[in-house]
Formats: structure tokens, sequence, C-alpha cells
């Protein structure tokens, strides 16, 4: 197996990722040649609150109050409670609040609607709108509750636990979630955007769709707990409709039978990419729900940390993880085996603890700039298209480009249906550039070029997990009319002063 390549940047304390994204990185910064600012961030005055700042007296009652930690800017704390994943933004908020339980999140919501301030909720910080200049932030690293019950298949687990906390807890009992693909994800933002589990989702749908209940603080202070029977509108919304409804305090989700996968990664000479990316998508349609796979065109840099054969590589990677056993899954993947000589290949019987080292992606900060988009469909066009933008030929400088192939339960609506707007699309297309902030624009141009590159089979809709800061005021087109009528119908309901707008924002219905 291939773990551990890269020795990344050390992380401040609380930072983790809330995205289904895939990247790799420089570590320490190397890279960029030390041009690194981590106190500089990419404006976003579009949703800033142009607040006043809060002062000692205003915050001595909230403190009081709290179990937990309450920072202003300049105390010890602050800084590591603001900093994100993301090197290229920045929080700047009025006050932050380190809440220990529902009470410490309530006086914190309470607060904030007596300022008349926004709430931004920071589980583990990846996913950065804003930079809540005037807001309250909620920082729940320390709301890392996790419980199992393994007669039920269900796990209950609270606002700030990652991944890697709760999958170790979860095989223990022989079971499985529908985890993302890097470990440090927080499991209530990624499963509130939708969740699209690389392991179980082609069989098992988005994780959103297996959400059985939660616990909710909203815009009054109330704790709700919010299921199928108790807030249906709100429980439809908040499964798919992201962080704009309320703080999450804990959240219950089903467990599945899965101790082991046949998974991991073969790596192919990038020169091969149209016959390695052809043989892929021929291959896609006879393989059963059990098997998920994607396919990444990587620019790896010269590292000493990463293997030989990749280091400093143009390389092509199809990754699977498969359910059944090791025999059908090496005779499944044969053919793509042999579609070009492999420079590595990792894919092998592992237990599901191990699954984190399919994707293999960084778990500490650094510097970047991705999007994804939608497809509709992937013919033989739109595979040469993908080749000319980012194989050999082209001059791109992307890190990533990575095609995941979504379908089977992605395409079905759950029992209790949700507002997550991309079923019946079969390809996710995520683009990811790496590099410090004075490159923005140059970053964005690359990812932008493999957009519109692909523009004639772009869907119409968008994964909400993966999507830019400046996307923010794209929600009608990311969930289409019907279902944002929907949603700004439920907002307007349970947060009508659009307290959560620190996202891809849902606006209050007139």
């Amino acid at each position: 197996m291939v773990v551990g390549w890269i020795t990344w940047c050390a992380r401040p304390s609380g930072v983790t990722l809330e995205t289904d994204g895939f990247f790799w990185a420089c570590p320490r910064y190397r890279c960029f040649g030390g041009h690194l600012r981590r106190n500089r961030y990419i404006s976003m005055t579009s949703s800033d609150s142009s607040l006043p700042p809060v002062s000692p007296e205003d915050v001595a009652p909230l403190a009081a109050a709290v179990t937990g930690s309450v920072f202003l800017p300049g105390d010890s704390g602050y800084d590591d409670e603001r900093a994100v994943f993301n090197l290229n933004h920045e929080l700047v908020p009025a006050v932050i609040v380190v809440p220990e339980n529902i009470a410490d999140v309530q006086a914190a919501v309470t607060f904030a609607a007596e300022q008349h301030r926004p709430v931004l909720v920071k589980a583990t910080g990846h996913q950065v709108v804003g930079q809540a200049r005037g807001a309250v932030v909620l920082s729940t690293h320390r709301m890392n509750d996790v419980t199992i019950d393994a007669v039920g298949r269900t796990a209950r687990v609270g606002a700030g636990v990652m991944w890697s906390e709760a999958i170790p807890k979860i095989a223990e009992a022989g079971l499985a979630a529908l985890n993302g693909s890097n470990p440090t994800v927080g499991i209530v933002g990624y499963t509130l955007g939708g969740g699209l589990s690389p392991t179980l989702g082609r069989s098992q749908g988005y994780a959103a769709d297996h959400v059985r209940s939660l616990d909710v603080v909203t815009a009054d202070g109330k704790l709700r707990h919010v299921d199928a029977e108790s807030e249906p509108e709100l429980f439809w919304a908040l499964r798919g409709g992201k962080g704009n409804f309320g703080v999450v305090t804990s959240l219950e989700f089903d467990l599945f039978p899965v101790p082991r996968l046949y998974g991991g990664g073969i790596y192919f000479p990038g020169e091969r990419m149209a016959d390695v990316l052809r043989a892929w998508a021929a291959w896609l349609p006879g393989t059963p729900e059990t098997m998920v796979s994607s396919f990444a065109v990587l620019r790896l840099p010269p590292l000493p940390e990463i293997p030989e054969p990749l280091r400093g590589a143009f390389t092509v990677s199809l990754r699977f993880a498969y359910t059944g056993t090791v025999e059908d899954g090496a005779r499944m993947i044969a053919p793509l085996r042999a579609a070009a000589p492999v420079l590595l290949d990792t894919v092998a019987d592992m237990p599901y603890t191990g699954v984190a080292a399919i994707h293999n992606e960084p778990t500490d900060p650094l510097p970047y700039y991705e999007r994804g988009i939608m497809l509709r469909e992937f013919p033989t066009e739109a595979q040469d298209k993908l080749v000319e933008l980012v194989g050999p030929d082209s001059e791109t400088t992307l890190w990533i480009a990575e095609l995941r192939a979504l379908g089977g339960a992605w395409d079905r609506e759950p029992a209790v249906p949700n507002a997550v707007a991309t079923r019946g699309l079969p390809y996710s297309l995520l683009g990811v550039e790496v590099g410090p902030l004075s490159e923005e624009q140059r970053l964005k141009e690359s990812v932008a070029k493999l957009f519109d590159g692909m523009e004639p089979w772009r869907g119409d809709r968008r994964v909400v997990n993966n999507l830019a800061p400046e996307e923010a005021g794209d929600a009608v087109a990311i969930y289409g009319p019907e279902r944002y009528e929907r949603l700004a119908a439920v907002k307007k309901t349970y947060d009508p002063t659009n307290m959560f707008r620190f996202n891809h924002n849902v606006v209050p219905a007139a």
C-alpha cells in the first residue's frame, strides 16, 4: 500500500476538511519558494458583515455562560481556532466560540441574535466562503463524541467529528459508513452537502440519503430533534442544503455490514492517458454497483517523499473500491491493468479501516483552488476533449483533474427524499490547482480552462461540497429553481434573518 508518501505541513489544531475534493500538495511550502502568507486572504466582501468589533464587556456574559472557550481578536488561541485548511483563505470573525456541549451552542447563537451578527459553523474548515468578518464563529471540534449501535447499524456523531475519528470505531463493529475519500473530512459538513462516498456510494447512494436524525440549534436558539416525522421540511432541507439552516450538534446515520474492500489505485504513464481513459470509459457500463471507480490525471512535484515511479511525473490513475471477493475484483479490473504499462499498483484486499489509502489525499493545510462540475454524458468526443485539455500535449498546470463515475444508487431517490440536486448526472469532474495567493488569477484560469472546454457536456447542477467560494451566489443554479424555492421557504421558517449565510447561501423567501 502507498501510504504516507508526503510529510504534509503542520496543521493547526481542529483544522480539517468538508469537501469531496481530491488534491496533492507541497509539504512545508517548498514548491512555492516560501512565498505563502497565511495572513492574507481572498476577499469575499459580497457576504461579509460590516458590523463593529465586539468589546470585552459585550462578550463577558457569553464567556461566563459557556463551558467551552470564547476568543476575541488578539486573544491567545484566536488564531488557532480561526485557521482553515486552505491557506489562501482566512477567517477574521468578531468572536470565536469553541463549544463543548449543546448549551454552549445555544448560548452562542442567542448572543449572535442579540448582537444581530451572522454565524459561521467551522467543524474542520476546508470549504470556506467569505471571511466571516463581524460574525460569530463556532469551532465545533471539541464536540467529538462517537456512539455506535452495532445491532441497529447506526452511528451518532457530534458536530466536530472527522471520519478519521469515526471509521475505526465503526469498523470495530464490522460495519462501514458512506465516508468521504479524505479521512480528515468533517462528517456533519460532508453529509449536509450530500456526501459522495467513493467506497459505497454507487450501491447505497449519497450519505445524506441515510441520515436517521439530526439535533439542530436553529437561529432562535432552540434545540430541535429533526427527523422525517418531527420536522419533515427541515429534515428534507438539511440533507443536501449544506449549512443554511442551523447548527447541527449531532447526526445519526446508517451503517453497512462491510468489513473489507478490494481497493486501491493503479498508476500509468501520463503519455498513455488516452488509452487508459478510453479503456476505463468502455469498461464502466458492464460493472456492478458494488464497484466504485474514478479516473485522475496527476502532475506530482519532484519531492523525495513521493515514490520514484511517480516523483515529479505526469501520471494517470484509476482508483477502485469493490465490496465483492478479491477473485472477482481482480478478474473485473484485469482488462484495465492491461490498458497500458503499469508504474504502480496498490489494489489489494484491505480492511475497511484502510480506505484512506485508495485516494491517499493530504491531511494538512495547503494553498489551493478547486471547483467541480457535473457531466451529463461522457461520449468519445468528450473523452478526446479531456485528453486535449489535460493530456500529454496540453499546457495545463493543473495538479489534478479527477472524473468520478456515479450512477447506480446515486441516481435513486431515497426512501425519504432530500434536497440533493445531482441525481441522474453520471459523472463528477473536479479540477484542483495548488499555489499561493499571489498566483490566484492563474489558479482560477487554469481550472476554468478545463471546465470551459468541457462545457458541451456539462450538467446544470453541482455537488455543493465541490464548489468554489465565488460560486456562493449561484444557489438557484446549483439546486435548480423548484428545489431552491422549497429550500428558501424552509429558510424563511427557521432562519428568517439569514443568520447562517457564510455558505453557498439560500436566501429566505420573501
